[in-house]
């Protein structure tokens, strides 16, 4: 232990350790954007899912709304080709 601890009382050895730490420290950094990034990235193309299920579920509500209501109502729109 002795040697490690000249070893560290030395200039260069702080120096590098110094820097091995700031390398170490910028690599988690880019480590955890990127994660980051991919976190994003699932979340809007599940936004993205999820308006698009809304938009359909609105048209197919749309549609039921607007259905005929009777066998003549459907007849008469079949007749005039509004269907």
């Amino acid at each position: 232990m002795r040697w490690l601890a000249a070893l560290l009382a030395s200039g260069p050895a702080r120096k590098a350790l110094g820097l091995m730490l700031a390398a170490l420290t910028l690599a988690l950094f880019l480590l955890n954007l990127r994660r980051t990034g991919e976190r994003v990235g699932r979340l809007a193309e599940r936004l993205e899912t999820v308006e698009k299920t809304n938009d359909i579920q609105r048209r197919m509500l749309d549609a039921a709304a607007n259905r005929p209501r009777t066998r003549d109502e459907l007849a008469r729109r079949l007749r005039d080709g509004e269907f």
